[in-house]
C-alpha cells in the first residue's frame, strides 16, 4: 500500500516563509487529487489547497494569495506535492497533513502523519 510521507514543518516567525513536502511511497494509482489539510488545537481539520492530476489547483479562503501548492508526478515510482507558504501569521500555526484521494475505482482516500508548523515570536 502507499504512504504519505510529509516533511518541511518547523518553528518560524510572522512573516516568514516555508516548504511543506509530501512524497507518495510508491505511484499512486491513476489519475488523483491531493492536497493539505490543517487542524489547530481545538478545531476541525480543513482544507488548505489541492491540485489535481490534470493541474486544477483550489485553495481555502484564507490562503489569500500567501500559499502555492505544486506537485510532480513524472518520476514513475512516486507522486510528490509541496506547499510553499509564505506570509505566514499565527493562525496558520496548525498541523499540516498530505491528503492524497480518487473518488472513481481504484478508490483511496490516504493520509500523511502530520507535520507541525508554529508561527509566533
Amino acid at each position: 500500500q502507499v504512504h504519505l510521507m510529509e516533511s518541511g514543518g518547523g518553528f518560524v516567525q510572522p512573516g516568514d516563509s516555508l516548504t511543506l513536502s509530501c512524497a507518495a511511497s510508491g505511484r499512486l494509482p491513476g489519475s488523483s487529487t491531493m492536497g493539505w489539510y490543517r487542524q489547530a488545537p481545538g478545531k476541525q481539520r480543513e482544507l488548505v489547497a489541492t491540485v489535481t492530476s490534470g493541474g486544477t489547483i483550489n485553495y481555502a479562503d484564507f490562503v489569500e494569495g500567501r500559499f502555492t501548492i505544486s506537485r510532480d508526478d513524472r518520476d514513475s515510482n512516486k507522486n510528490t506535492v509541496w506547499l510553499q507558504m509564505n506570509s505566514l501569521k499565527p493562525e496558520d500555526t496548525a498541523v499540516y497533513y498530505c491528503n492524497a484521494r480518487r473518488v472513481i475505482t481504484p478508490l483511496y482516500t490516504l493520509w500523511g502523519q502530520g507535520t507541525q508548523v508554529t508561527v509566533s515570536t
